[in-house]
């Protein structure tokens, strides 16, 4: 008798569609877990601009440095900030670019959070998940 070494095709073959059905799997998983950490850095920066225009409004009693927002927006990669200002409110929003192309997400000076996302979209969070969670 002779004495077979290696694998066979339908053994490789199915070690092929494991990998396969794994990736897909696993895929498309890794690409939301990136999002939510570019997500982050987006809402730490609302948050942290939301506080210096408090603070601009506690010092002059106006969100407003000319006619421009009191504060500069901070600089956040994959996100464009803007600021809507009047002496006695503000809109900061951030909207995505890149991998984040369909997320925008504001805040304002009650501190009213809404969202539009690609994952769905909230009138009083900040949506952070697939399927539209907060």
């Amino acid at each position: 008798m002779k004495l077979q070494k290696g694998f066979t095709l339908i053994e490789l073959m199915i070690v092929v569609a494991v990998i396969g059905i794994l990736s897909a799997i696993a895929f498309p998983s890794y690409q939301d877990y990136v999002k939510r950490g570019k997500l982050a850095d987006a809402f730490g920066a609302l948050s942290s601009w939301s506080l210096r225009m408090e603070q601009v409004n506690q010092d002059n009693r106006s969100y407003l440095n000319g006619a421009n927002c009191g504060v500069a927006a901070p600089t956040v990669k994959d996100f464009t900030l803007t600021c809507t200002a009047t002496a006695t409110t503000y809109t900061l929003t951030a909207t995505g670019s890149g991998s984040v192309t369909n997320f925008e997400y504001t805040l304002n000076q009650t501190g009213t959070k809404t969202s539009t996302t690609a994952w769905g979209n909230s009138t009083s969070c900040w949506v952070t998940k697939t399927g539209g969670a907060c």
